[in-house]
C-alpha cells in the first residue's frame, strides 16, 4: 500500500533526502531569499545572533499537522506574528537542536520526551539580526502543551497538507527601510502566516515536496 504522502513518516523520509544542494550551501536558493537578494546581503552585512527554531510536525495518521504559535503583541522582535517555537543559540546549548528543544519547552511546553529532531534545513538570514537554523522534528502525540504568556498567546495546528500546497502559497509585499521586499503569505482560516515563518515552510515545500 502506498505510503501517504502528507504522514509524518514521510515527512522524516523526505527530510533525510532533501531536494538541492547541501544545506550548507543551499540558503541562498530558497523561500523568500530568492525573491529578496539585496535584503540578504543586507542581513549578510549585520552582527548575527545565531537562532534556531523548530518545525514540529505532529504524526496525526495520513495528515500530519505543524504545531505554530501566535506571538504576544508585547515582544520587542516580530510582535503578533505567527511563528515556530524558538529562539536564540545560548552557548550553554551546544547544538541549534537542543535551543530549539529548549525553546519549545519554554515557550508552549512541549516535551522534548514526545519530540524527534530529524534534519535540519539551510539556514535563514533575516533582516532583523538573526541567523536562523530551521529543526525539522517529528512530533508524537501525548503531549500537553502550557503556554508561557509572556511570549506566546496561543499555540495551534495547521495540516502538512495545506502548508505544502503550493496554491495555497500567495506573494505579498511592502516597503521595508526604503525598498520593497517580498515574502510569501499563507492564509490559514482567521490567521495569516508570513514572513520569516512563511519563508521557512516554503523552503520545506521547496526541499521536500516540490
Amino acid at each position: 500500500m502506498t505510503e501517504p504522502v502528507y504522514s509524518a513518516e514521510a515527512f522524516r523520509r523526505r527530510a533525510l533526502n532533501q531536494k538541492g544542494n547541501p544545506i550548507e550551501d543551499a540558503w541562498r536558493d530558497h523561500g523568500d531569499h530568492v525573491l529578496n537578494p539585496s535584503f540578504v546581503d543586507f542581513a549578510l552585512a549585520l552582527k548575527l545572533k545565531d537562532a534556531a527554531v523548530l518545525v514540529p510536525v505532529v504524526d496525526d495518521g495520513a495528515d500530519a499537522k505543524v504545531i505554530l504559535t501566535q506571538r504576544t503583541s508585547t515582544l520587542r522582535k516580530h510582535s503578533g506574528q505567527i511563528a515556530f517555537p524558538g529562539g536564540a543559540i545560548d552557548p550553554e546549548d551546544g547544538s541549534a537542536e537542543k535551543a530549539a528543544l529548549r525553546e519549545a519547552e519554554e515557550e508552549i511546553g512541549l516535551d522534548r520526551r514526545f519530540v524527534e529532531p530529524i534534519a535540519r534545513l539551510p539556514r535563514y538570514y533575516s533582516s532583523t539580526g538573526f541567523r536562523i537554523t530551521p529543526v525539522l522534528a517529528v512530533v508524537r502525540r501525548g503531549f500537553q502543551l502550557t503556554l508561557n504568556p509572556t511570549e506566546v498567546d496561543e499555540a495551534f495546528e495547521v495540516p502538512l497538507s495545506f502548508l505544502m500546497n503550493a496554491e495555497n502559497h500567495q506573494r505579498g509585499s511592502r516597503v521595508w527601510e526604503g525598498a520593497e521586499r517580498h515574502f510569501y503569505v499563507m492564509p490559514y482560516e482567521e490567521r495569516n502566516i508570513w514572513g520569516i515563518t512563511a519563508g521557512i515552510l516554503r523552503t520545506v515545500y521547496e526541499r521536500l515536496y516540490a
